[in-house]
């Protein structure tokens, strides 16, 4: 899948997201597209969505504790 399509998906899924659950919602996102977003940077990452930068440490977090979610059984298609 292109970049631009998890960017995209991404972005919709933070914007129907209530308010109050926005950085859970990016913290399930970026687990559920951590294998399309190798090789990116935290400041990639936001530039390519348009928030803020202070979100590239939760990026880095999240893709680094989807490999283990994976590894224990998680399927991330059901997210």
């Amino acid at each position: 899948m292109p970049i631009e399509e998890v960017y995209a998906r991404i972005r919709t899924a933070l914007n129907e997201s209530p308010r109050n659950a926005y950085v859970a919602e990016l913290h399930i996102q970026v687990i559920k597209y951590a294998a399309f977003l190798e090789g990116l940077t935290g400041r990639e990452f936001c530039a390519g969505l348009g928030i803020g930068e202070s979100f590239g440490a939760e990026f880095t977090k999240m893709r680094k504790i989807a490999a283990r979610l994976e590894t224990a059984g998680l399927d991330v298609a059901r997210l």
